[in-house]
């Protein structure tokens, strides 16, 4: 998509152009005006308009357009509306990122796979902002876009099937996405995970005939410790030998959804030029039910020397982020942040709208809360309190990787979180623990195609941004 610059009115744009009229109302309104051969369409917004509604709002602009089968958009400078609701004091050119960010986001579809019909395909080619405009308008727009590309570059990973992408070419796509950019990629295969002692991921790795892999990707653009993000990429995740009812292993592709968002956070901060070091952490498996498949039972033993017994081989993605968080130590991190697509529990707490977040730092919760909401990929703190520890802990290991505890009851989001945390707490720094099972997929009401949401990559890359240990 094209977003060019003019420095007049609206009325000047060409007939080709759909354009935005934005009003102020007591309560949102859309529709779609024809006058000849000028194609209007008026937006009604209240007067608290809030961050939320303005990121939908942006996305509806496209939609409507797309749905019009028209291709160029032009919007005036001076219509559009100043967030009254805001997480903090945003910015007019802050403003203008959103918008690019979420025009992108929009104006993607997942059609790869899809025969392209003769008159093309629904999207807009351009968007023309009408009014005076400056540089650091500009390169606000210029840095949505790239922020936008981003989520869409996650969004293909994610959505591609299962047997398209295997540990191999997962490590492989996180190279591609990094080429041209100052980022180094180490890329571990079997044999260098044996030496090191990565038992609960190459226990994992067992039942399939795909190799695993575990890539290391260093963007070293800073001279502060790092960033570390830890992505969890079980490129298929059947359930193992607990086998997933058919009702739940569908789109059990994006299981490596939290790989996606790391790779592309890391390569977006490289391709921005941020001024701080990140390093992304990708242990990656396909979770099969294998003659040589790990058993409910066995005892895998950690990089960390922690020994696990195995409760359930549906609580994978645990195993290969525990071997991932003590590899981060060696970096001496400022902080760590693992991301994955952990639970169904995460998504039955809190439905479609918000990823989980865990973490026993206060400080660090608020910050990635606060950045959240700002960016738009939303998160929702859970407890992390000593009671749910006992849970966790194995009859016949050091720990279990499914729950022990008597009561039964729920509570899987935490606890993977506190499994996690028993790997954590060895982390001289501050460390979060997002499950985005809730956000792995678009929901209603997000003007967003069908498929990956690519979740969190506006959250992690304003994290990177402002983070200040």
């Amino acid at each position: 998509m094209k977003i060019l610059f003019k420095e007049a009115d609206i009325e000047h744009a060409p007939t080709e152009y759909v354009r935005i009229r934005i009003k102020q109302e007591s309560k949102g309104t859309k529709r779609l005006v024809k006058e000849g051969e000028i194609e209007t369409l008026e937006i009604g917004v209240s007067a608290d308009m809030s961050a939320r509604k303005f990121i939908v709002l942006c996305r509806s602009i496209v939609n409507a357009t797309k749905a019009n089968k028209s291709k160029k958009i032009a919007i005036q400078f001076e219509l559009i509306p100043k967030l009254s609701k805001n997480p903090e004091n945003i910015s007019p050119e802050y403003v203008l990122q959103l918008m690019a960010e979420n025009f992108e986001m929009a104006n993607f579809e997942f059609n790869i796979f899809k025969t392209k019909p003769k008159e093309g395909w629904d999207e807009v080619e351009e968007i023309l902002f009408c009014g005076k405009s400056s540089p650091l308008i500009e390169k606000a727009v210029k840095k949505g876009q790239e922020i936008g590309r981003a989520v869409n570059a996650c969004r293909i990973l994610a959505n591609t099937p299962g047997g398209d992408i295997t540990p191999t070419s997962l490590a492989k796509a996180a190279k591609e996405a990094m080429k041209g950019l100052p980022v180094t990629v180490i890329i571990l295969g079997t044999t260098e995970m044996k030496k090191l002692g990565m038992g609960a991921l190459l226990g994992v790795a067992k039942g399939s005939t795909e190799p695993p892999t575990f890539t290391i990707l260093e963007y070293m653009g800073g001279k502060n410790a790092p960033i570390v993000l830890a992505g969890k990429g079980v490129t298929f995740d059947s359930g193992g030998l607990n086998l997933k009812p058919s009702n739940g292993i569908y789109e059990m592709h994006m299981d490596m959804s939290g790989a996606a968002s790391v790779i592309h956070a890391v390569a977006l901060a490289a391709r921005l030029k941020l001024n701080t070091s990140v390093i992304g952490l990708i242990p990656s498996v396909e979770n099969m039910p294998g003659n040589n498949a790990y058993r409910p039972g066995d005892i895998l033993k950690s990089l960390s020397g922690k020994t696990i017994e195995v409760m359930n081989t549906d609580a994978e993605g645990r195993l290969i982020l525990a071997d991932a968080l003590t590899y981060a130590k060696r970096f001496k991190p400022s902080v760590v942040i693992d991301v994955a697509t952990l639970t169904g529990a995460a998504l039955s707490a809190l439905g479609l709208y918000a990823s989980a977040l865990l973490t026993r730092d206060d400080a660090l919760a608020e910050k990635i809360s606060h950045d959240g909401e700002v960016s738009g990929d939303y998160v929702w703190r859970l407890p992390l309190w000593d009671e749910y520890e006992d849970g966790v802990k194995g009859t016949f290991a050091d720990l279990a990787n499914a729950g022990t505890s008597t009561s039964g009851r729920g509570g899987g989001a935490i606890e993977g979180g506190m499994f996690l945390w028993q790997f954590a707490k060895e982390l001289e720094c501050p460390w979060a623990h997002l499950d985005i099972a809730p956000r792995m997929t678009s929901a209603p009401g997000d003007e967003l195609a069908k498929g990956a949401a690519g979740a969190p990559v506006r959250l992690l890359i304003r994290f990177i941004e402002q983070w200040k240990p």
